[in-house]
């Protein structure tokens, strides 16, 4: 479990981390920045994959297109909707508007349980239901103070939502259907990366960008097979919680890079940090009971094999 663990906390520092990285990344337009972000990160993401395994998963998918070709076509939308939140994580910070990002992903764990309850028919507990009114708090909040809610915020928390609904429909939710979404948008990330003045005579002027346009895709490979690695490794719940750490990070490196909470939007933003609070007490407290259980149980069969004996 420890593993798991230190791959879960070390996807959410490597994310926070590519936040600050992202100051690096000013020289380019915010196209030209998904661009790089999608053809570095793909050769670091293979080779991790190599490493770890999940090659295989590259392969089922790829046979299960040449025997069903229309999977390809929802790939396409899968790989539109994980490629523009690609474009989004680094848009943020580098345009003021990292806060409004990191919320989304405060915001997207209440959604997938809403999204659970919709389509799984799953119940909602005392304490997701005290979570949800908080989060719908906020947002009301939110949308009476500018008639609507920031746009990034819902288009994280929406978008993502969506994506992983659709993923776990066409079963591709493993790192193999997110090198398939990198591999399509390829071409995309090709031509994004040639738009502006001389790209490449800039990579040539200043050689000091290929390190920084490498370092891009390796931080990005590492926080994403970290994740990927530690969902294999923890209980669901526990996978859960920790992965509210990289909303945290999100929201500190905004802070740090100098963007503020005005006093209006305190109101907006603790509600919904309340509600992760909630599910966050919800977690542990379901963590400590299968604990309790499980020593229970041990308890009661050495009991049994001390009378047996």
């Amino acid at each position: 479990m420890f593993k798991g663990v230190a791959l879960s906390v070390l996807a959410s520092v490597t994310f926070g981390v590519l936040y600050f990285y992202s100051q690096l990344l000013h020289v380019f337009d915010n196209q030209q920045t998904f661009g790089w972000r999608i053809i570095s990160t793909l050769p670091f993401l293979t080779l991790f994959m190599f490493y770890s395994g999940d090659w295989a998963h590259v392969k089922t998918i790829y046979h299960r297109i040449v025997a069903k070709p229309t999977l390809l076509l929802i790939l396409i939308i899968t790989s539109a909707l994980t490629c523009f939140q690609l474009w989004l994580f680094l848009w943020g910070p580098m345009n003021g508007r990292g806060l409004q990002v990191s919320l989304g992903y405060f915001l997207l764990p209440l959604f997938l349980v809403l999204l659970g309850r919709v389509f799984y028919k799953e119940k909602l507990s005392k304490l997701q239901m005290l979570a949800v009114l908080c989060a719908v708090f906020g947002v009301g909040h939110e949308i009476w103070r500018l008639g609507s809610i920031a746009w990034e915020t819902m288009a994280v928390a929406v978008g993502y939502s969506l994506y992983f609904l659709i993923r776990k429909q066409i079963k591709t939710d493993n790192l193999g259907g997110f090198w398939w979404d990198l591999l399509i948008c390829m071409p995309v990330a090709i031509y994004l990366v040639q738009m502006g003045d001389a790209p490449f005579a800039m990579l040539i002027e200043h050689g000091y960008l290929w390190l920084v346009v490498a370092g891009l895709g390796l931080l990005s490979a590492i926080g994403l097979g970290s994740y990927i690695l530690a969902s294999r490794y923890l209980p669901l719940v526990l996978f859960g919680l920790l992965s509210y750490l990289e909303p945290v990070l999100l929201a500190l490196a905004s802070l740090v890079l100098g963007e503020k909470i005005s006093q209006d939007e305190w109101l907006t933003y603790i509600p919904i940090w309340c509600a992760v609070g909630i599910l966050v007490i919800e977690g542990s407290l379901h963590l400590y009971k299968q604990k309790r259980n499980t020593q229970n149980l041990k308890r009661n069969v050495e009991n049994i094999e001390q009378r047996l004996e």
